[in-house]
């Protein structure tokens, strides 16, 4: 039995993911700080593990290695998105809160569970695609999300030797507890389990960069293709 272990799986893409992967017959070891729901998410698979702790916690996250078994699949999906709403008087926890959570938790887990990855075996890093464009209010959030993508194409190269792949999932707007906070439109919104579907395809086929929606992710790129003179007056207008 091939064997997925997945981080932020209490709620959103991750719970979905879990389901997903356990439906497809593959042992999950669902990781997540709420135990009720990942209580909740265990009785609702027939071959999910849960472990609960804290992402951003180097020691809590260590402390998971010793048991661990071999892996087939290790996908860090968890995150967090804090806006910047008064640019002036910058918000530097949040910006350090975001960049803990989105980038500073995952070299943690690499750090504790990439050895337990087999041979042939593949890291998925769950970015977004807000890294392809610089938007408002998202010094924080595009920030981590950058730098994960950047770290992700890193380790690909580096891994390469090693016989380890890696995937960057770069979704549009997920319907999820962390976008319900969002307050404008979200164009091209899909649910959680359309968002699994589409990873776990992505994943299954071995593509290194897994975007969707395919029209919002196509849109986005070319937006970052225009002179950023050009995108900066458009997204003033935001």
């Amino acid at each position: 039995m091939s064997t997925v272990m997945i981080t932020g799986a209490s709620s959103g893409i991750g719970k979905a993911l879990s389901l997903h992967y356990d439906q497809l017959g593959w042992q999950v070891l669902a990781c997540g700080r709420n135990k009720d729901r990942l209580a909740d998410l265990a009785l609702s698979g027939t071959s999910i593990q849960t472990l609960a702790f804290d992402m951003t916690d180097k020691h809590q996250v260590q402390a998971t290695s010793s048991d661990l078994a071999s892996l087939d699949l290790l996908i860090f999906n968890a995150g967090d998105c804090q806006y910047i709403n008064n640019v002036i008087d910058f918000d530097a926890d949040s910006f350090e809160s975001v960049i803990q959570t989105n980038l500073i938790s995952v070299a943690y887990g690499l750090k504790a569970w990439l050895k337990h990855v087999k041979k042939g075996g593949r890291v998925v890093l769950v970015s977004s695609s807000a890294e392809l464009l610089a938007l408002p209010r998202a010094e924080a959030y595009g920030a981590s999300k950058a730098a994960l993508s950047y770290l992700g194409e890193s380790l690909s190269i580096d891994l390469a030797k090693h016989d380890i792949h890696v995937s960057i999932v770069r979704p549009g707007f997920v319907s999820t507890p962390l976008t319900a906070k969002n307050d404008f439109p979200m164009p091209m919104q899909i649910t959680s389990e359309q968002a699994a579907i589409k990873i776990a395809k992505g994943i299954a086929t071995g593509k290194s960069h897994i975007d969707f929606p395919f029209s919002f992710t196509c849109m986005m790129k070319i937006l970052a293709c225009l002179p950023f003179a050009l995108w900066r007056k458009l997204a003033i207008r935001m």
